[in-house]
């Protein structure tokens, strides 16, 4: 199973049956809006406050994911979350209602691929039958909490980015209809000095193109062997960069191949986004809802999806530390539909 330095490579691969993903007002004005199960309205949710909100559309995924999935909750043996609250409180807190055993993990906006990959290997393992995996992300909550509290109202920069209101679920099985996961690659911790948190493409880009690298070098194969190659939330700036780096290491990825999850879901034209789009929730809902839906029509075989996180908090921030990057990336090929 384990392939070269650290990729994983799956001979009974992983099946996802069961998919969802929920998002908020803005996420339903942008393009991808008809590859998303439910749009609130509202981004309270009904909630009292920002972060219940983010706990809601966290329930609703998971929740959708296992129906779709033709399961009950008490047939999932395990569920693995992250979000990008303090002690990942999103997470926690929704495994509480769903009171199934329970991961918890931490890759700020990686934490989508991080926890597939972990599902993905529980299965192949033969250590489950059934995975839920899932991340989320709330405006809001993350602006209170990483930048200014909306109220604010702070003028931001050109290089900032739009955290993604919304929640991505998939549940994998060990053997069933849907996509398949084929290999994985766990990144390495990259930190190139990078300090500004309205900059977070560019402290992300050299973990997302080490990965890359990694996972062809691991796998001996080339950038041509993926229909679609997709990075997390690298948005305008980290994706020039990426394409930048690739171009320095002579990795020969097109712009027909070469997409990323912040540009995709926002319209710049009609949204005031900045750079792009992210959060945890932007690459779970690309890839769980518009992605995945386009690959089960048979638009393409084959896509490689690298989730990528800034590795900051607000105090790392202000006691002057850089801003560590991390990418996981995770293979998904078209599966028996």
């Amino acid at each position: 199973m384990l392939q070269g330095y650290q990729s994983w490579v799956y001979e009974n691969q992983p099946a996802i049956i069961g998919r969802a993903a929920v998002v908020g007002p803005f996420e339903g004005q942008g393009p991808l809006a008809d590859d998303f199960d439910i749009i609130h309205g509202d981004l309270m949710l009904g909630q009292d406050s920002w972060e219940k909100a983010e706990k809601t559309l966290l329930e609703e995924s998971n929740q959708l994911a296992i129906e779709n999935a033709g399961l009950t909750k008490e047939q999932i043996n395990f569920y693995i979350g992250g979000d990008l609250m303090n002690q990942i409180i999103s997470s926690s807190f929704a495994a509480r209602t769903l009171s199934v055993p329970y991961i918890g993990i931490f890759g700020a906006c990686s934490s989508s691929m991080e926890g597939l990959s972990l599902a993905s290997l529980m299965i192949a393992s033969g250590s489950a039958n059934y995975v839920l995996a899932s991340a989320c992300s709330h405006n809001a909550s993350v602006e209170k909490q990483f930048r200014y509290p909306t109220e604010y109202g702070s003028q931001k920069p050109p290089t900032a980015q739009f955290t993604v209101t919304g929640s991505g679920s998939a549940v994998l099985a060990r053997e069933g209809k849907g996509p398949k996961v084929t290999s994985v690659t766990i990144g390495r911790v990259v930190d190139m000095g990078i300090t500004d948190p309205f900059n977070m493409g560019a402290a992300m880009a050299p973990a997302a193109v080490d990965t890359i690298q990694a996972h062809l070098r691991d796998l001996q194969i080339g950038p041509g062997y993926y229909d679609l190659i997709v990075t997390g939330d690298l948005s305008k700036l980290g994706y020039q960069l990426a394409r930048d780096l690739f171009d320095k290491h002579k990795i020969p990825i097109n712009d027909t191949q070469y997409f990323d999850c912040g540009m995709m879901i926002y319209d710049y034209e009609k949204q005031k986004i900045q750079a792009g789009a992210s959060g945890c929730g932007c690459s779970a809902v690309v890839t769980y809802g518009h992605l995945l839906k386009r690959l089960q029509k048979g638009e393409f075989n084959r896509m490689l999806v690298v989730a990528t996180g800034a590795l900051l908090s607000p105090l790392s921030f202000q006691q002057g530390e850089s801003i560590p990057g991390i990418a996981h990336a995770v293979a998904i090929e078209r599966g028996e539909a």
